[in-house]
């Protein structure tokens, strides 16, 4: 079965769990990659590292992984420690065609990060955002038979044995064991997480753009742009906590009065479930200025759905290209 190839860019945000960072791979992790999968034992649990590895097949594996998020066809991160952003591995997304909306998971860490759970927590995050960001309905896993450690990560995540017919393999000369779970099945296994409150809104000047701010590097989701706000306090209201965000943020003044409760969001992430309403802002005192770091950007509502946003925000652009 092909490998999706109408689509636009897929969405790549950083991924992060309790230790570890999933990001984009760059060319700065050459040098490492190159020392990590230059392991025979590797080779021999894996379908598409060879043994020896060197340096070009590093490049290529770089090269290949971001001409195939650009056609839409996979999505590839690297493994990295969340303190250090040490290269430990990668794990890739191949989203297939037809109408199951199937990915294919592929995942490999170097010998020094077996037996930590770094695989288990690794996969669990990334099927999370294939399930959710990327809406896909089922999971699939090619287990060269022999390695019970991938057998055992798979398993502890609630795979099954599946038949592999239409299911790629990259090596037809080695045997393969498939492996299946549908997204209900996931997601229900999840723990439920604790709810965030969060509060945004979307300042409108007197053109009729829309304020949005852009995540900076070593946040979670970075690169993503988003409505401004921030998380409300213990004891605060809505509106207060909003005042006192865009303050801190953007620099500006604004009144509670000036705030027009529009709609709210609601989404689980891995970690947490987010609550976000969001208000409507016309009228403020100051020039907003991103004073966190964050790049800002006035924006048409025709335009909004040119910039990528965290999944939370997706739906209000919508409801605000309506009303405006």
């Amino acid at each position: 079965m092909a490998a999706i190839g109408a689509n636009p860019l897929l969405p790549q945000p950083i991924l992060e769990t309790e230790r570890l960072r999933l990001r984009p791979l760059r060319p700065g992790d050459l040098a490492r990659i190159t020392a990590l999968a230059d392991d025979a034992e590797i080779a021999a649990r894996t379908a598409a590292i060879p043994h020896p590895y060197k340096p070009h097949h590093a490049e290529y594996w770089l090269t290949n992984s971001r001409a195939e998020r650009e056609r839409g066809e996979a999505v590839t991160y690297a493994i990295a420690d969340r303190e250090t952003d040490a290269f430990l591995g990668g794990v890739s997304l191949t989203l297939m065609a037809g109408a199951e909306k199937g990915v294919i998971l592929g995942y490999w860490l170097g010998r020094a990060s077996w037996g930590q759970g770094l695989a288990t927590e690794a996969v669990r995050r990334v099927l999370h955002f294939a399930f959710t960001d990327l809406d896909r309905v089922s999971a699939y896993a090619l287990v060269i038979p022999g390695n019970a450690a991938s057998f055992g990560v798979l398993a502890k995540l609630g795979f099954e044995p599946c038949a592999t017919d239409g299911i790629p393999v990259e090596d037809q000369c080695r045997p393969a064991l498939g492996r299946r779970i549908a997204r209900a099945d996931f997601l229900a296994a999840q723990p439920v997480p604790k709810t965030l409150f969060v509060v945004a809104a979307a300042l409108i000047d007197g053109d009729g753009r829309i304020l949005l701010a852009q995540r900076p590097e070593g946040k979670a989701l970075a690169g993503l742009w988003e409505f401004p706000g921030g998380k409300v306090s213990p004891g605060e209201t809505p509106e207060a906590a909003l005042v006192r965000e865009l303050q801190e943020e953007l620099g500006v003044t604004v009144r509670p009065s000036c705030l027009a409760p529009f709609a709210f969001a609601s989404h689980t992430y891995p970690q947490f479930h987010l609550m976000m309403p969001l208000y409507l802002c016309r009228v403020w005192d100051g020039e907003p200025q991103g004073k966190e770091g964050q790049a800002l950007a006035w924006v048409r509502p025709q335009r909004l759905h040119d910039y990528p946003m965290p999944p939370a925000d997706v739906p209000l652009v919508a409801q605000l290209r309506t009303m405006l």
